[in-house]
């Protein structure tokens, strides 16, 4: 279980940053993978405790951390 969640928040910290180089997001490098990491123990927890999600750990994390910069940046701004 622990290796698990250490490498759903390097894949998450890994879309972040990626998705802020690439020009994907404009939220700054730090926010980006903060909101991915969020996203991503989200659905860590989602799949722990109802067994919801895609099959592999790392798919439910780039899916998830992507899913986050998509609606939580969206969310907040006018």
């Amino acid at each position: 279980m622990f290796p698990t969640i250490m490498g759903t928040v390097v894949i998450a910290g890994i879309v972040g940053y990626a998705s802020e180089r690439s020009g994907f997001t404009h939220n700054g490098v730090l926010q980006s993978i903060i909101i991915c990491i969020g996203g991503a123990f989200l659905a860590y927890f989602l799949r722990l405790m109802f067994g919801i999600g895609f099959g592999s750990p790392g798919l439910n994390a780039i899916a998830s951390s992507i899913g986050a910069l998509i609606i939580v940046p969206t969310h907040w701004r006018k």
